[in-house]
């Protein structure tokens, strides 16, 4: 039997909605009171979570208050404390009080950042938010930029910027014309390139195949290599260089990479994936790990890493905007805006955005220059501590320098060989995540198994750090 209008639930806006709010804040305040002692780890078992979540589409509706609370009842034991003080894993930040505030404030106004006619408020602020993070990074105050959804989108747009500038001096629009039947674009990079910057190269039909990779040293790019790969390209090229790589946090010299792209009779366009590293510059004690990063053409950063605002957040800056526009721009009759302002959508793919400015807005706001370099400081002296740690107990071993708030180390016991000591860091991972302790990735460096935990969430303390190591060094007995 077909269902009638009157068959159908009728939401109460003045009683759903109010109880609905009340009831996420009530969750919402109680995860966050448990948050510092929650396991770092979720141990579920994948068929079980699976289970609690699936069912079929509900004919009928529910009270809209508990079907928050359900979601959470059923999925609790999936839930990774990702914004923890013990979350060590990959490269994530947590969310700040401020951070948190915006972003809710964001899903309860629900604006389409994509053109200032859609939400002015959202328009300007996400360039007053543009322009606080060039202050903070010094940066070029005339560079053009983006807010994104991470990273991998601002690798995107840079490239994206990077690819009309090839183009042009090729002799065709590859936003216009595609790029079937035109000469290649070489990219050249190093080994450490970050998987992000080669998916947007994909994603840009440069290929993932295209990159040139010389050798890097430690997980610095080997300039001699790189210069002798650019020598041999007749014509424009791309060189991707990293500002703190991923699996040690070790910077390209970024000053070498700018002088060979000038020196490039084709000319070769410079772009950084600074996804954490362009933090650096918010310290001056860190600033010189990024000297000649103004050089740069096109630079891409996260912001749910060491801004420490909520996923997704992310930002571009490009030298030159009017590649970016020539990328991203389209018209339509319907969404003509004004001269006098700026539609974020000419700078990046979506046309339908979040509002992801308002919660950088409110962070920045709310702690200034000084709280971002007293966070950075923190975090990097937090990784010094660990690095200093492992370098004097025995079993373990220091894979790298911690230049920066990544600690890159293995399981060194005695008497095994490579195979076995390979298999024993690999378990001790396992191990890790079933204790919940701690929570920290994996990696494969120089060819060996290890763990590399990241030191960027802005409420970790030295007690933190303390239970970091009685974990690790528990792995040993």
């Amino acid at each position: 039997m077909p269902v009638t209008s009157t068959d159908m639930p009728r939401i109460d806006a003045a009683t759903d909605l109010q109880r609905a709010v009340d009831r996420a804040h009530e969750l919402a305040s109680a995860y966050l009171a448990g948050l510092p002692t929650r396991p770092a780890t979720p141990a579920p078992d994948p068929a079980a979570l699976r289970a609690a979540l699936d069912e079929p589409l509900p004919e009928a509706g529910s009270d809209p208050a508990e079907a928050v609370a359900e979601w959470l009842r059923r999925a609790d034991g999936g839930i990774t404390a990702s914004s923890g003080p013990r979350f060590f894993g990959f490269v994530t930040g947590g969310v700040t009080p401020a951070a948190l505030a915006g972003d809710w404030l964001t899903s309860t106004i629900d604006q389409n950042a994509a053109m200032w006619l859609s939400s002015p408020a959202a328009s300007e602020t996400e360039a007053v938010v543009l322009r606080w993070l060039k202050e903070l990074f010094h940066l070029p105050m005339e560079w053009g930029g983006a807010l994104t959804s991470g990273a991998t989108m601002a690798n995107l747009v840079g490239l994206a910027a990077a690819r009309q500038w090839t183009g042009e001096r090729l002799g065709f629009d590859p936003a216009v014309d595609g790029l079937g039947g035109h000469p290649a674009i070489p990219v050249v990079s190093s080994t450490e390139i970050h998987s992000s910057a080669v998916k947007a190269l994909s994603t840009l039909g440069l290929g993932r195949g295209s990159v040139r990779k010389v050798r890097a040293n430690v997980g610095v790019v080997d300039l001699g290599a790189l210069g002798a790969a650019l020598a041999e390209i007749d014509g424009p090229a791309i060189v991707v260089g990293n500002a703190a790589e991923v699996n040690t946090g070790q910077f390209d010299d970024l000053t070498g990479l700018a002088d060979l792209c000038a020196a490039h009779p084709g000319g070769a366009w410079l772009h950084v994936d600074a996804a954490f590293g362009l933090f650096a510059a918010a310290t001056p004690r860190l600033r010189h790990l990024l000297a000649g990063i103004e050089r740069a053409d096109s630079v891409a950063a996260d912001g749910h890493k060491w801004l420490n605002v909520p996923y997704d957040s992310g930002f571009a800056f490009v030298r030159d905007t009017g590649y970016l526009k020539q990328a991203f721009s389209v018209s339509a009759a319907y969404t003509t805006g004004s001269a006098d302002t700026w539609d974020p959508m000419s700078h990046l793919p979506e046309m339908s955005k979040r509002f992801r400015g308002l919660a950088a807005w409110c962070a920045l706001k709310a702690y200034g220059r000084a709280g971002y370099r007293e966070m950075v400081e923190r975090c990097v002296d937090n990784a010094a501590a660990f690095a200093g740690w492992v370098a004097a107990t025995p079993g373990l071993e220091l894979m790298s320098e911690a230049t920066l708030n990544i600690v890159c180390f293995r399981y060194a016991p005695a008497g095994l060989d490579d195979a076995a000591t390979d298999a024993f860091n690999r378990e001790a991972i396992r191990r890790l995540h079933a204790d919940g302790r701690v929570f920290v990735t994996g990696t494969v460096w120089d060819g060996r198994a290890a763990l590399r935990p990241a030191f960027d969430n802005w409420s970790t303390t030295a007690d933190d750090v303390r239970i970091l190591r009685e974990a690790v060094a528990d792995m040993l007995g």
